[in-house]
């Protein structure tokens, strides 16, 4: 469904990201995992053709440079930040989408209905929660039934329940058959939404691997984030990948998930490079889902 080949695009002297290569078969999820500034962002904008970069992509066979409408017709996409006028009622906003991609009024309805939206039309979108409004992004992005939809951190200004909302509307459009692919810096995300994770380090392929991989437990996963006292965040990353430790830096503190019964191996890294941990949170709790590979 999806191909990439040598995929780089450069800002000026800055490559954010660099001969990107993958293939993503119709029906699977897959997910760009990395750090701030990792070239998640880029990489989407460049498999939609949003942005000239160099290398191949297509989407259906339909190459994003030549046939990029065609291409694009058989995307739904979510960015990470929305924008909606807040005085426009829910239903009107749709109807507006709906007609500009050319979906009729039932058409609408359905994929209201998709994400548990059905019967909230007369709200204005200043009153609906930061969970209601990614779902109504969810179905915006929906209509017409397009076979992939693509999302750039679909969470992540949402609290914990608007994330529940959201990933569970996801899970939904997964077992659909819907092609999913989506940037992440959430482990918990890609543990319950992702077939394949494309670990992405200052633009470059780090690995293609599996959550599975990843996180080779059948226990729940816990994400902690790691304060530093000493040394700098790239560098203790850094230890931690090498000891097999998948790490998001988000400027702050080192996010790690690890299993429940191992979370002091991280430290324990650390210590023996002679970086010290300041302080230390507990996040998430998540479990792998069964049959995930």
């Amino acid at each position: 469904m999806i191909i990439a080949r040598g995929v780089t695009k450069r800002y000026g002297r800055v490559v954010a990201v660099r001969n990107v290569s993958f293939e993503l078969p119709a029906g699977q999820s897959m997910a760009f995992w990395g750090s701030n500034g990792a070239g998640k962002t880029t990489m989407i904008r460049c498999l939609l053709g949003v942005t000239r970069f160099r290398g191949i992509a297509s989407i259906g066979s339909n190459s994003v440079k030549r046939r990029g409408r065609a291409a694009r017709a058989l995307v739904g996409y979510v960015p990470q930040e929305l924008a909606f006028h807040d005085d426009v009622r829910l239903g009107s906003a749709m109807a507006l989408f709906a007609s500009l991609r050319r979906v009729d009024r039932a058409s609408a309805h359905g994929s209201l209905d998709r994400v548990g939206l059905s019967g909230h039309e007369r709200k204005r979108l200043r009153d609906l929660s930061g969970g209601m409004k990614q779902r109504l992004a969810l179905a915006i992005a929906m209509l017409g039934d397009p076979p992939v939809i693509v999302l750039d951190e679909p969470t992540s200004n949402l609290d914990a329940a608007g994330r529940g909302e959201v990933v569970r509307t996801l899970q939904q459009l997964r077992q659909s058959g819907k092609t999913l692919v989506f940037a992440s810096h959430r482990p918990d995300e890609i543990i319950t939404l992702a077939d394949t994770v494309i670990v992405l380090d200052k633009g470059i392929v780090d690995r293609v691997t599996t959550p599975r991989e990843l996180w080779p437990t059948e226990k729940p996963v816990q994400v902690v984030r790691l304060y530093l006292s000493t040394a700098s965040e790239a560098e203790a990353a850094q230890a931690l990948r090498e000891a097999g430790h998948a790490v998001h830096i988000n400027g702050q503190g080192l996010c790690v998930a690890v299993p429940r019964d191992r979370k002091a191996e991280p430290i324990g890294v650390l210590e023996r490079k002679s970086i010290l941990v300041r302080n230390i949170e507990v996040l998430d709790d998540v479990r792998l889902p069964e049959g995930s590979t």
